[in-house]
């Protein structure tokens, strides 16, 4: 999907400058333990699947959106992963944006996963032990949800 319409609309006022917004993120798990991946239409990059909640939306239910948009499999969240200010990006447009990523475990409940959107390049299921080169961040947050430990946040003990 392109930019939501009201951070376009927030650009046209603020221009360029750094906007913190929220961001939610899912590792999807199948009854295999495989996690759901997609390939980045903007980096080519794997990643997990995550996006922007829509104001008001809250953030389980931007989640269970932005996986089906993404990917055309339906997940129901089992609970809060990790709560986390990520580094402030840039752009290639110029826009500098920060965001507060929740991220869930989910759970696959139905669909076929397949590219359902102009985000994504490819997606599918891979093994934990078996994932293709990605951010850490994303390796990071699909180490914790195999793990089974509780919901981390960053800042408050190591991980």
């Amino acid at each position: 999907m392109p930019t939501p319409e009201f951070i376009t609309d927030l650009r046209a006022v603020a221009g360029h400058q750094l906007l913190w917004m929220p961001g939610v993120s899912a590792i999807v798990l199948d009854d295999a333990g495989r996690v759901l991946l997609g390939r980045r239409a903007d980096s080519g990059e794997w990643s997990i699947i995550g996006g922007i909640p829509d104001p008001g939306e809250q953030p389980a239910a931007a989640v269970v959106r932005e996986v089906y948009e993404e990917t055309a499999v339906h997940c129901v969240p089992e609970r809060v992963l990790l709560v986390q200010a990520l580094a402030p990006v840039t752009y290639p447009n110029g826009d500098h944006c920060q965001f507060m990523d929740i991220c869930f475990l989910a759970r696959a409940v139905g669909g076929e996963a397949r590219v359902n959107d102009d985000e994504s390049l490819e997606v599918g299921w891979f093994e934990p032990d078996a994932l293709p080169p990605m951010e850490d961040f994303a390796v990071s947050r699909i180490k914790q949800a195999t793990a089974g430990g509780p919901t981390w946040f960053e800042g408050i003990g190591e991980r």
